[in-house]
């Protein structure tokens, strides 16, 4: 995770520091408890995710297995307490996708608007593109415009939707009691093509 570490260092040496100390770094297992109570809050009370049901340890265990060189997971922390999580994760297991990721990012309540966000994308993106990724791709609901506009300011663009109005598409998602629509954004980490 070297390489990983050292984007990460230098895009928040380059960074507007926010109101509150924050540090961008590699995840380490030690984490793993604080980024699956953060994640475990969204699966119940939000549809940032679609889970429905909480993460177990061992559960999270094997997918932080799956991180380092090849796919970034980064947390933000303040002073010694990790407030937040962003990960590119393979997008597929078939071999063609290897060089696409998907986006994440999962910050706590009180930490939510205050730049965390924006800081941890970009240092999630240097470190994908660090890693030799060709793209990140995200998976926005429906009703979050903060995160289009997040990613949108970042360089992502929109390129479908998995829609329940589509009438050859989809309901992309249910939770909470109702159908909902998927936004998928996506941004070329390699320059090859804006």
């Amino acid at each position: 995770m070297t390489s990983t570490r050292q984007s990460v260092d230098s895009i928040t040496s380059a960074s507007t520091a926010p109101s509150d100390d924050l540090k961008f770094r590699p995840a380490e297992l030690e984490d793993l408890e604080a980024i699956t109570t953060i994640y475990n809050y969204a699966v119940a009370h939000a549809t940032a995710t679609f889970d429905t049901e909480p993460r177990t340890k061992s559960r999270q265990r094997t997918w932080f297995d799956q991180y380092g060189d090849a796919y970034p997971l980064l947390v933000a922390q303040a002073q010694d307490r990790v407030v937040g999580w962003a990960a590119l994760s393979p997008w597929s297991d078939r071999c063609a996708y290897k060089t696409t990721a998907e986006v994440s990012i999962y910050i706590e309540a009180d930490h939510q608007g205050r730049g965390t966000e924006t800081r941890l994308l970009e240092a999630l993106v240097k470190a994908g593109k660090q890693a030799g990724l060709h793209s990140a791709v995200a998976r926005i609901v429906e009703g979050n415009p903060v995160s289009v506009r997040l990613l949108e300011k970042a360089g992502f663009r929109t390129v479908g939707i998995m829609s329940r109005r589509d009438p050859f598409g989809q309901e992309a998602g249910y939770k909470f009691g109702r159908y909902l629509d998927v936004i998928i954004m996506e941004k070329l980490l390699d320059g090859s093509r804006k």
